[in-house]
């Protein structure tokens, strides 16, 4: 005897109801979830610098004198150790000097006072922590010899 063979039964997938239901979820979660402001949409303002409209009086110039030591003294205050090279207090100071001026719109201006002993290295120390402050009206000192008769 000969078996009939069945005809493959073919099974139908709803895909309309799990497209249905996946928005019904999705408009849950959308509706469900609270709105949290971002910090960077928080309106505040930071406090910085005030600019002022007509120059302030400050001291003309700063001035730096370096020790036969390898000391270095900015008005009268020791900065940095006489080893150090990086000079990091030294550096910091005159960021701070130079923006101070920029805030009162008048000119940085600093002069180097060196002993006549010091090293040319102490000198370039001094003038890269300058130009790591970036600023740019820098004079050195001198002292004239006397004449003698």
């Amino acid at each position: 005897m000969k078996r009939k063979k069945k005809k493959p039964v073919k099974v139908i997938f709803p895909i309309s109801a799990m497209i249905d239901c996946t928005f019904l979820l999705l408009i849950y979660f959308m509706v469900s979830c609270t709105m949290h402001k971002q910090e960077a949409d928080i309106s505040f303002s930071l406090p910085g610098v005030a600019e002022q409209s007509e120059p302030i009086a400050m001291p003309d110039e700063q001035i730096v004198e370096i020790m036969a030591n390898g000391a270095i003294i900015l008005n009268d205050l020791e900065l940095d150790s006489p080893a150090s090279a990086e000079l990091p207090a030294f550096t910091k100071t005159l960021k701070r000097f130079r923006e101070a001026c920029a805030a009162t719109k008048t000119e940085a201006m600093l002069t180097i006072s060196a002993a006549d002993k010091v090293p040319h290295q102490r000198i370039i120390d001094v003038l890269n922590a300058c130009s790591a402050a970036k600023l740019e009206n820098v004079t050195f000192a001198f002292e004239e010899e006397e004449p003698s008769f």
